[in-house]
């Protein structure tokens, strides 16, 4: 029986639903090892996340057999419950409808792990809206600003 073979890297983007700053330092770290739970369960691969207070970046090896959508559903549920079922908000979190999905060869791969990694230095000089077009022209990607993420200044 022949086997498929794939190198699918996504970079995952969704932002916290009315862009909050809930996403806290203190509890940062366990919901970034819960989504990288929930994506190895399903046979990704995943390579680098940061949680930003109040969006993310999450690069994955894609598994070919279940669509980036159905994938940034899960990850969205899950982490949605599993940050209000151990209250690391005093408000209910979810995330934000939508997500940005970007794709890159395996010789990109460590220059877009270390600018995930190095979300807290970027944002010091660059909106998240900023960076968000950048990546949707950078990617030549036609878009509506109707359409985007609710972008608060």
């Amino acid at each position: 029986m022949p086997n498929t073979y794939s190198q699918l890297y996504i970079q995952l983007v969704f932002a916290v639903k009315n862009r909050q700053n809930l996403i806290k330092e203190p509890f940062r770290e366990k919901v970034e090892k819960y989504m990288c739970g929930i994506a190895s369960a399903k046979k990704h691969k995943p390579i680098s996340i940061y949680c930003m207070p109040d969006h993310l970046h999450f690069l994955v090896g894609l598994n070919p057999d279940q669509s980036i959508a159905n994938l940034v559903k899960e990850l969205k549920q899950s982490s949605n419950n599993f940050i209000n079922e151990n209250k690391f908000t005093k408000i209910t979190f979810n995330w934000q409808e939508g997500y940005g999905a970007f794709s890159y060869s395996r010789s990109s791969i460590d220059n877009v792990v270390e600018y995930i990694y190095d979300q807290p230095k970027h944002h010091k000089t660059k909106t998240f809206k900023e960076e968000y077009i950048s990546f949707l022209e950078k990617f030549d990607i036609t878009f509506d600003q109707q359409y985007l993420f609710e972008f608060y200044n």
